[in-house]
């Protein structure tokens, strides 16, 4: 598993464990008491529109209660800590959905149990095969670099512009706290393939790393809020999933969004159901409810990201749907490319490769 070690494991079960009392034990709103059932959702922090879970609840007697996770590696190292108990539904990057099926994690998920899985656009649902039959597309996007344009002498338009920094970068660049994204773009920067990078190749994006670490700040990831370091100056470059990158557009218009040319990190996000969940029924409901239609249009228009759901896009604006950030062109595609799963040898490279630059364990913002 992308950066299981001791010690981050240790970090993440105890974070768990805050996060799960948090959860569990607190008193309730006095209108949430009324909800006879409850999900608990592991899920990205700003991933749902809030208004979203209210509905639900009231139309269908339930209280979705939302867990965040700070990383795809960090919600692995949750999730194997905990196989899923206490747990409902979950987002998973696709990269992941063969680790979490294979173990047994994830309860099946049909046609009948969401029937409006026929919206979903079946490139997206096929886009990792060992999501089909087990997970739901919710969003899908890309990965690029965004930075201060106000800020910088020149424009970040190549992966390298990151891993070999100007000098006025130097201690204003964030980078990802996620083994595999950040090896894999080390890799892209070099002109090499992520999923079967040789021994020699891993060595080279070990040493762009290791030269670059000097001018890193951090390794985690900006909040999006008005108080982000991208929009107060305090950081001038990061790496941002593009809808991020919209959102903290709002607060600063100067922030630049790019991809590059070499192409970028497709990825998409589905929703699971654990194995281990004592309310399968009403998980399943509520995946279904976030794909009607008027409900999963509401929230790409929240999220900034692109819906799977074919029917939902035909009620957004032309804008959004036009956004190249958003809905990226074909040569941007073209020039990109999924994360497949690795091998337990190349994990453990890349485990060792993030180890040698990081550490065990980064900080998160």
């Amino acid at each position: 598993m992308d950066g299981l070690t001791r010690s981050s494991l240790e970090k993440w079960a105890l974070m768990l464990s805050v996060w799960m009392a948090a959860v569990l034990l607190q008193p309730a709103a006095a209108e949430d008491q009324a909800a006879s059932d409850k999900l608990v959702f592991l899920n990205w922090a700003e991933y749902l529109e809030p208004d979203v879970a209210s509905e639900f609840r009231d139309q269908f007697d339930t209280l979705v209660t939302e867990i965040y996770f700070e990383s795809d590696t960090g919600r692995n190292i949750l999730v194997a800590e905990s196989e899923g108990r206490g747990l409902d539904l979950a987002i998973v990057d696709g990269a992941a959905m063969e680790f979490y099926r294979d173990r047994g994690w994830l309860a099946p998920i049909s046609a009948e149990q969401v029937p409006n899985l026929r919206h979903i656009n079946y490139r997206w649902q096929n886009a990792f095969p060992a999501a089909e039959g087990f997970a739901v597309p919710y969003f899908w996007g890309t990965t690029g670099i965004a930075y201060r344009a106000d800020l910088v002498e020149q424009p970040l338009t190549e992966w390298m512009d990151l891993f070999r920094p100007a000098d006025e970068l130097c201690g204003k660049i964030v980078m990802p706290e996620d083994v595999r994204e950040l090896v894999g773009l080390a890799l892209r920067a070099l002109g090499y393939p992520e999923h079967d990078a040789s021994s020699g190749q891993l060595a080279e994006a070990q040493q762009l790393l290791t030269e670059q670490r000097p001018c890193v700040a951090e390794y985690g990831y900006l909040n999006l809020t008005e108080s982000s370091e991208l929009v107060t100056g305090d950081v001038l470059a990061t790496v941002l999933y593009n809808g991020d990158a919209i959102m903290l557009q709002e607060f600063e218009e100067e922030i630049t969004f790019e991809i590059p040319t070499s192409g970028s990190i497709l990825w998409v996000d589905y929703l699971v159901v654990f194995a281990t969940s004592s309310n399968k029924d009403k998980a399943y409901q509520f995946i279904d409810f976030l794909n009607r239609p008027e409900i999963a249009a509401r929230q790409a228009e929240y999220v900034y990201f692109a819906t799977p759901n074919e029917a939902a896009a035909s009620l957004l604006d032309e804008e959004f749907l036009e956004d190249p950030t958003i809905y990226p062109g074909q040569t941007v595609i073209d020039a990109s490319s999924f994360q497949r799963p690795l091998s337990p040898r190349q994990l453990q490279r890349f485990n060792s490769v993030y180890a040698s630059v990081v550490g065990s364990g980064g900080s998160v913002r």
